[in-house]
């Protein structure tokens, strides 16, 4: 049976599909290849290698797609892994890594463990982390959220939430990923000192199935609960799918990331508190844009180390707004920066 979720997924994955089709149409229209001062330049071929194939990453993807689009002379495939686990992540990278592309963009699922295997695709390859980074690594750079200001974003939305404090559950997906580590950390950071206690932090390993009987279980073993926080983008209409189905729902605070239409739809309902808002199209269309111009000469691209991307909070007065605002962003022409 399908869910809430799969089906805003399905919706969502649509909307994507069409947006692609219009892009490889007007690509098609474009006269000759990309030019550096006048002369033809190499074709490049990268690999973006995402998570998890849900709202997120379909978004972060089609940003990737109008960098592409804009620049030219680029071929870019977007991969996952065959299964949810670092293992398969580096089995995926290796294989890539031999076939002798230009560069590589991926979200390392266990940063501190996948250092040395990161070095090796590195001394292979252009490497960049997006999304959540591996800065012990050789990567070139990252290109991502500032998940430790994102993480402080979270607990004051608690804080406001819950200004006669409580206890609150953590429910993340990856425990050993840096942007786990990190949000967790800035939440911790800025929680210090008020009446919000955390009780617990459940890792579900980005099964969303896994997600939901985790909210299922907390509920039971913490009747004085007061709120749940979801770190990753499906937490939110994970955790909201089990207030639901144990008629529950309004009876807890929760904070999520990451705007997908159920959880913006919890928001408007009074259901979801509110949300850490990343901009997967940012993320996308600036590691493509960068690593491209970076390969064709300009290495100041790439140059410090971290190209952070601001996150924004949407609660109930904001949500209708953010909404419009996406919808107007997705409406624009591909050539145009998203």
């Amino acid at each position: 049976m399908k869910t809430n979720y799969d089906n805003s997924i399905l919706k969502t994955k649509h909307l994507l599909i069409l947006f692609g089709l219009l892009l490889t149409l007007s690509g098609c229209n474009q006269q000759g290849g990309a030019t550096v001062n006048g002369n033809p330049v190499k074709r490049l071929h990268l690999v973006f290698v995402g998570r998890t194939p849900d709202d997120y990453w379909s978004f972060v993807r089609l940003g990737c797609d109008y960098a592409v689009h804009q620049l030219g002379d680029v071929d870019l495939d977007f991969r996952f892994p065959a299964e949810r686990t670092a293992a398969a992540q580096q089995d995926l990278l290796q294989k890539l890594a031999q076939a002798g592309l230009d560069g590589i963009a991926v979200s390392p699922l266990e940063a501190d463990n996948e250092t040395d295997f990161l070095n090796t695709i590195a001394a292979q390859t252009l490497l960049v982390c997006a999304d959540s980074d591996a800065e012990k690594s050789r990567r070139a750079c990252y290109i991502g959220t500032d998940n430790l200001a994102a993480g402080k974003q979270a607990a004051e939305l608690l804080k406001t939430a819950l200004p006669q404090g409580g206890k609150i559950i953590l429910f993340v997906g990856y425990a050993n990923a840096q942007n786990t580590k990190e949000r967790l950390a800035g939440i911790q950071d800025a929680l210090a000192g008020s009446n919000i206690q955390i009780v617990d932090t459940l890792a579900d390993g980005a099964e969303i199935t896994v997600a939901q009987k985790n909210a299922q279980e907390a509920m039971a073993k913490y009747p004085d609960l007061a709120g749940m926080v979801g770190i990753y983008g499906y937490h939110g209409p994970a955790i909201l799918t089990a207030v639901r189905a144990a008629a529950k729902a309004g009876q807890f605070r929760i904070v999520c990331f990451d705007g997908s239409n159920e959880t913006l739809d919890g928001i408007a309902s009074g259901d979801i508190y509110g949300t850490v808002a990343q901009k997967p199209l940012e993320i996308g269309w600036q590691t493509i844009y960068r690593m491209v111009k970076y390969l064709r000469g300009d290495k100041s691209e790439l140059a410090g180390g971290k190209i952070l991307i601001k996150t924004q909070t949407i609660t109930k007065d904001s949500v209708v707004q953010y909404q419009a605002m996406r919808k107007s962003l997705l409406a624009r022409p591909p050539n145009e920066h998203p």
